[in-house]
């Protein structure tokens, strides 16, 4: 990952390496780097003129040196939103449709563009998610299932070669794993969403591999479609069934009283 620094130059070339490495999401938040012996050899800096390059990165609120722990990424992912958009979007469930809009055009965009763009690795990730998929249908193991799909989204995202995309991807998902737009569980939990959503990652890894991005942008898009609509008639179904649960207490309350 990280490369012999030209002996004319100084820390700031150690500085401008790294943060290329961030810049482009080969280092990510929380990823503890080398050891400083470590990291000087692999850079080939004395560990003076490194030290002075991980001040700079501190200084500029990308690296963080732990107590006893060594020096990490910062988390610079944040979220789209402040706090108490995030917390006035959770009250009023209208906005999901407004999430789902904006994930289906940079989501489509994402794909067609890691189409065009991806490298082998990048090819070789994707195919090695989708084996994950696979084996987690198999097993019928619900949670990785879900902790995959937003691996696989990121994946996506990080084909596309395009840092602007990749952050704000990034930080979108966050607010995906964190449950702020829905429960991912539940979709899984549909009868045949978890068939449908793994083929449609199938879809969406094919086209991207065949380098066809008309395919990977339509893939996408259909995905997100399907989300869509299949949470809104599980939320249809719970609101179905929690009415036929009241109208059930009410009738054996009413027949205990006689």
């Amino acid at each position: 990952m990280f490369q012999p620094i030209n002996h004319h130059k100084t820390a700031d070339a150690a500085v401008d390496q790294i943060e290329e490495l961030i810049l482009k999401g080969v280092l990510k938040s929380g990823d503890r780097l080398p050891a400083e012996r470590v990291l000087s050899e692999q850079m080939q800096v004395s560990r003076p003129v490194l030290r002075d390059a991980l001040k700079t990165l501190e200084e500029r609120n990308l690296i963080e040196a732990r107590q006893g722990g060594g020096t990490f990424v910062c988390d610079l992912i944040g979220s789209i939103f402040s706090e108490a958009i995030v917390q006035l979007i959770s009250r009023h469930p209208s906005a999901v449709s407004d999430y789902f809009d904006f994930r289906r055009g940079i989501e489509g965009q994402a794909s067609a563009m890691a189409a065009v763009r991806a490298a082998p690795s990048d090819i070789s990730r994707l195919k090695d998610i989708i084996e994950q998929m696979d084996a987690a249908h198999e097993n019928q193991d619900v949670t990785l299932e879900s902790q995959l799909d937003v691996a696989f989204h990121n994946a996506v995202g990080e084909a596309a070669h395009n840092v602007v995309m990749l952050h704000t991807l990034r930080s979108c998902y966050r607010l995906l794993e964190n449950g702020v737009f829905y429960n991912r569980g539940r979709l899984y939990h549909h009868p045949s969403a978890r068939t449908e959503v793994l083929n449609h990652h199938k879809t969406i890894y094919q086209a991207i591999s065949a380098g066809d991005p008309n395919l990977a942008r339509q893939a996408a898009e259909e995905h997100i479609d399907y989300v869509r609509a299949t949470l809104a008639a599980t939320e249809q179904l719970d609101q179905r069934e929690q009415l036929a649960g009241l109208r059930r207490f009410e009738t054996t309350a009413r027949t205990a009283k006689k």
